[in-house]
């Protein structure tokens, strides 16, 4: 796999994505919430961390890796600077099992997507847990063909690590709400094309 650029900036309002992409009418284009403008400033960049395996399978859902955790189905857009969808941007995640637990010899919660000619992805995978010194996050690397490269994390709101977290960004939440099943949440990354 190439390099990425993952940017985390814009959250998403839950309501407007937690629709399975199957399910949207063709033609939908999801609104960021805020609205992008014009020459808007790309997701903020986080450190890779130790954890990056590089080479991850191309898959949607990290949770069929796992027997346990809650459920969370994880949608969103990439936008170019210029709030244009960017479509076949290679989003890549990696995170920690529901114990705080990185699979550092296979691809358990790792995979990579391509967005549609929306821009739009969707992840199901479980919440991650907390491990030593650290918040519950998810790794992102996002790039926009032929575009530079920006690594992210996504956090979650209301967990008390995040005010002890040196990493944390408030602009990197993502947008959460429960459901029957788990946990929808989405995110908006803008990024350099």
């Amino acid at each position: 796999m190439s390099a990425f650029v993952a940017a985390c900036t814009r959250r998403t309002d839950v309501a407007a994505t937690a629709t399975p992409l199957a399910a949207r009418s063709p033609g939908t284009t999801l609104e960021p919430t805020p609205a992008c403008d014009d020459g808007d400033e790309p997701t903020p960049e986080q450190t890779e961390g130790p954890y990056f395996t590089p080479d991850s399978p191309e898959k949607k859902d990290l949770a069929a890796d796992v027997g346990s955790g809650t459920r969370l189905v994880l949608t969103g857009t990439v936008l170019s600077t210029d709030c244009e969808p960017v479509e076949r941007a290679l989003v890549d995640f990696w995170q920690a099992d529901a114990e705080g637990n990185y699979d550092n010899e296979g691809y358990r919660l790792r995979g990579h997507q391509f967005t549609d000619a929306q821009g739009r992805y969707e992840l199901t995978t479980v919440e991650p847990g907390l491990y030593p010194g650290r918040t519950k996050h998810i790794h992102v690397k996002v790039q926009a063909p032929n575009g530079p490269i920006l690594t992210t994390q996504l956090y979650f709101p209301d967990v008390a690590e995040n005010a002890s977290d040196g990493i944390y960004r408030e602009e990197c939440l993502i947008d959460v709400r429960e459901t029957s099943d788990g946990k929808a949440g989405a995110f908006t990354f803008v990024v350099r094309t």
